[in-house]
């Protein structure tokens, strides 16, 4: 009887064994699909965003005009379909997260679980608006922006949750600007035995990658603040507005090249943390 109960034990830790290695993998592809799918948006996005500074695109630099982009491309629908298929496996991979903790030492400390959460919320809501568009609807950024806005104008102290929004996404973008400048992405990559070249070219895909993303955050936070202080939500911007007024700084359009080239490189940066993130 003992003996028997000892094989039933173990079977049955088999099997716990066995499952739990399948919910890793399941967690490692979802994972890895959601980091290309990233990178896909943020390459074109920038790609967009250069021409619209050199003067050469009308295109909007956003996800719908990074999608349009890649729907024109031959297999295009088959495309668009895969990268919104793969920011539902992000979005599954952030609820994991959240649900069981991250991968790390500190990944079940419960702030790290609340911002996996939120990061579920946001990329639920990208795969959400990028399927939307590969059945054939969807509208421009700025356009949800400014409806958005406006609609959150119209509640009770409308203005005050407006104001919270902004500054919370511009205090994301200083956060993420911050965590580049500190290479604190190198902690959750697994770069054993790789050349000292490679892990160069990553860190600064990160850091360049990473300010660019920080400074459309700032940007972005600034303009809706703005938004509820004046009471107008037209001077809401999504992302398109958001990277064509850095033209109108000092520098220039040249900028807006600068920082849409940033954008390229962390969409670059995705395929390499595709690549060796550790999830």
């Amino acid at each position: 009887m003992g003996i028997r109960a000892a094989r039933g034990g173990a079977e049955a830790a088999s099997r716990g064994a066995r499952t739990a290695s399948q919910g890793g993998r399941g967690r490692e592809v979802t994972a890895r699909c959601g980091l290309v799918a990233r990178g896909v948006l943020y390459v074109l996005t920038g790609i967009l965003a250069v021409r619209i500074g050199l003067g050469d695109g009308g295109e909007e630099a956003d996800r719908q005009g990074a999608l349009q982009e890649l729907s024109d491309k031959p297999f295009g629908g088959v495309l668009v379909w895969a990268v919104g298929l793969g920011l539902v496996g992000m979005a599954l991979w952030r609820l994991a997260e959240a649900l069981f903790g991250a991968a790390g030492p500190d990944g079940d400390k419960p702030v790290k679980r609340l911002s996996s959460a939120g990061r579920f919320v946001f990329y639920a809501v990208v795969a959400f608006s990028v399927l939307t568009f590969s059945a054939g609807g969807g509208r421009s950024g700025d356009e949800q922006s400014r409806d958005a806005t406006a609609k959150a104008l119209g509640l009770p102290a409308g203005q005050w949750l407006v104001a919270a929004a902004g500054v919370g996404i511009a205090v994301a973008g200083v956060v993420v600007a911050v965590q580049a400048a500190r290479r604190s992405f190198r902690k959750h990559l697994s770069m054993g035995g790789v050349s000292a070249r490679w892990r160069k070219a990553v860190d600064f895909l990160g850091v360049s990658g990473g300010l660019a993303r920080g400074a459309v955050g700032i940007a972005a936070g600034g303009f809706l603040v703005y938004a509820a202080v004046r009471y107008e939500p037209a001077q809401a911007k999504g992302v398109d507005d958001t990277l064509r007024s850095f033209t109108t700084t000092p520098a220039g359009p040249w900028l807006l090249v600068a920082v849409a080239v940033g954008l390229v490189l962390f969409g670059l940066f995705s395929w390499a943390m595709a690549r060796w993130r550790e999830v």
